[in-house]
């Protein structure tokens, strides 16, 4: 998981993807499935917070069962809130600042030296995903899903199918997966108008409307091969492309005076970012997992992720789960990512570039900065297939300042901030029967 300062939507699809990653998973490819009649319920809630900046309060309900014949549906529920403060994009400098609220009703400031912090979000999201899995053929599967999310100032609906076929007497699976997206922003207070000035409150800003979409259209290939009876491989390719309001409506850019003393342009010091209204990515994914003779099992993967905006990175993950008797386990984990900055990445403007660039940016996940991450895993299991785990993690993450050295003032100035987060989760795996039990024995019936 990358640690980025973000806009409250923003911020929730890694932290998401992290806490699904957790769940035992409702699938048939993790041989998961309750048969029968019972219902397999997997559960997770996670707690994650950024130093002095943004807290994420998340719960996740998997529930799956098998409706025919080596056949499933499973849905996934989520329910977040998000509170805290996240950065605008303005640079800090030796006094206070102040700035219009997104919505244009009221003011917040930044003091002097000090990173502003936009602190006006509150919000609560919900997203719904059902799927599809079932058999086509003897060596064939095919999974169908179809996902809704909603938040105040976003709505995403989406659509995806993947196809798989065992080649070699099992031990070979290509893969093959198409999604589309049809997303809609609706922030606050309208649609700023990119690289438009930022008015003082309490003028209004100049909008293009009240909502805009994008659509996100993504393709997966891949191989899985089995090594040995102990060990397994997986390559895949996936290729991306969104188009449409790619920009985040929240983020602004510092526009200095031109003697590069360092000092704010004397009128209107602030802009909306803006950013090029397409965006094409592409990454490999190699993924190794090994069991050795003592039952611990070694998960290694590494990504590399590129795109048209001029974004490279590096994502190596290693996770290494040690199998107690009595049915505990430890799992640890170190995770290392590196990204380059965008092409169009500017921690700041000089006063009149806004009027000649085609987009600019000072949003801090279009930067160069590196993360790491450290987290140890706890689960038990039961005799009767229950599980309950625990997880924490700690995510440091470091920038590079590409202003600082050559102007003025800013010299002084940490204009990518290191960051620090702590994320909590607990997680509960049980079949509908067990807990049925759990139920009557607590209320007596």
């Amino acid at each position: 998981m990358q640690l980025k300062q973000t806009s409250p939507r923003n911020i929730r699809r890694p932290l998401a993807a992290a806490t699904c990653s957790l769940l035992t998973g409702v699938s048939h490819a993790g041989g998961l499935i309750a048969s029968g009649n019972n219902w397999k319920i997997d559960s997770a809630l996670m707690l994650y917070a950024e130093k002095d900046r943004v807290q994420l309060a998340e719960g996740v309900l998997q529930v799956g069962k098998e409706i025919d014949d080596d056949e499933f549906v499973n849905v996934r529920m989520v329910a977040d809130v998000l509170t805290g403060a996240s950065p605008n994009g303005a640079i800090p400098i030796d006094s206070a600042q102040t700035f219009t609220r997104p919505s244009g009703e009221g003011t917040y400031s930044a003091a002097a030296n000090k990173t502003p912090l936009d602190t006006s979000f509150r919000d609560l999201r919900g997203a719904l995903n059902v799927e599809w899995d079932k058999p086509l053929s003897t060596y064939q599967r095919g999974i169908f899903s179809a996902s809704l999310s909603s938040e105040q100032d976003y709505l995403s609906t989406g659509i995806a199918a993947t196809f798989a076929q065992d080649l070699n007497q099992r031990n070979t699976t290509l893969t093959f997966g198409l999604s589309y997206n049809r997303d809609s922003v609706m922030p606050q207070g309208g649609v700023p108008v990119g690289l438009s000035t930022m008015p003082p409150f309490p003028a209004t800003k100049t909008t293009t409307g009240s909502s805009k979409t994008k659509n996100v259209a993504e393709a997966l290939f891949g191989i899985t091969q089995v090594i040995s009876r102990q060990s397994l491989m997986q390559l895949n390719y996936s290729w991306g492309k969104s188009n449409g309001y790619l920009t985040d409506p929240y983020k602004i850019l510092s526009v200095l005076d031109s003697n590069l003393s360092g000092d704010l342009r004397a009128s209107n010091p602030y802009v909306f970012e803006k950013r090029p209204d397409s965006r094409a990515y592409q990454s490999l994914y190699w993924k190794g997992v090994h069991q050795f003779a003592n039952e611990n099992v070694l998960n290694l993967s590494y990504r590399y992720f590129w795109d048209d905006w001029g974004i490279q990175s590096h994502t190596v993950d290693v996770r290494y789960r040690f199998d107690f008797k009595a049915h505990h386990y430890l799992q640890p984990h170190l995770r290392y990512y590196q990204q380059g900055k965008a092409d169009f990445y500017r921690q700041v403007l000089i006063d009149g570039e806004e009027t000649t660039l085609a987009a600019a940016s000072a949003d801090y996940r279009l930067g160069e900065f590196v993360t790491r991450t450290i987290g140890l895993k706890y689960g038990y299991e039961f005799k009767n297939g229950a599980e309950i785990n625990f997880r924490m993690e700690v995510i440091t993450q470091k920038g590079k300042d590409q202003a600082a050295d050559a102007v003025g003032k800013l010299q002084n100035q940490q204009l990518f901030p290191n960051n620090e987060a702590y994320l909590l989760q607990a997680g509960v795996s049980l079949d509908s029967d067990i807990l049925m039990k759990v139920l009557r024995g607590l209320f007596n019936y």
